[in-house]
């Protein structure tokens, strides 16, 4: 959710893995798969752009935690499936990646790869603790993408990616709004210093809405 429950506060995000998406397929890598080719999404983020990409695919749902979608996979129900890296990276099931759809080509969802360390707001002693676990720069990263989903009314259904990193001591924001056909793909950039991170959000969502992404969102639903 982009608010948190009340009395919930996010006292820490460690260090991010990697927020790339992952392609898993038998056979081929996204360029090589067949025309028709079905490939297993539940993600409106993850459809648009593949559909923008690869405009002859089809696009199937899937549901299940990571072990049930791999064997569906393997059972040749799907041609391809799309997951994030960085849960196959944590359950040490790299091998299975056949291709990194990595940022710019597609951009994640906002927060992935990141986790989030949630407490009670008015549990010091915990709060103090799960701090030391906290990385500033992801928190300041995955903060902005957060807040760009927030002020684009967006829930985690929506069509929306963001990406958040940093370069040469600036932060950089990508934001996206894809129709869910993939038929048209809108982009906005800022860069900035990390004290200006509020700023970089507005400037990326208002390109973002002067090209039409409000009603983009709003269709989606």
């Amino acid at each position: 959710p982009t608010a948190p429950s009340g009395g919930l506060t996010i006292a820490a995000i460690p260090q991010r893995e990697d927020p790339a998406d992952a392609l898993i397929a038998p056979n081929a890598m996204l360029e090589g798969l067949p025309p028709g080719a079905r490939v297993g999404t539940g993600s409106l983020r993850r459809r648009a752009q593949l559909r923008a990409l690869r405009p002859d695919l089809v696009m199937v749902e899937i549901r299940g935690n990571v072990d049930t979608r791999l064997r569906k996979l393997d059972a040749g129900e799907y041609d391809a499936i799309v997951l994030a890296a960085a849960g196959l990276r944590r359950l040490e099931l790299s091998e299975r990646i056949t291709e990194l759809l990595a940022p710019p080509r597609m951009l994640p969802a906002p927060g992935q790869g990141a986790l989030a360390i949630e407490c009670r707001t008015d549990d010091g002693a915990t709060k103090e603790v799960v701090r030391q676990l906290d990385d500033s720069a992801t928190r300041v990263a995955v903060e902005a993408e957060r807040s760009l989903l927030a002020r684009l009314e967006g829930g985690c259904s929506a069509p929306i990616a963001a990406w958040g990193r940093w370069d040469d001591e600036q932060l950089v924001l990508d934001g996206l709004v894809a129709a869910t056909d993939g038929s048209t793909v809108l982009r906005s950039s800022a860069r900035g210093d990390a004290g200006n991170a509020a700023t970089l959000v507005d400037r990326v969502a208002q390109e973002l809405e002067a090209q039409g992404a409000r009603e983009i969102v709003a269709a989606s639903r």
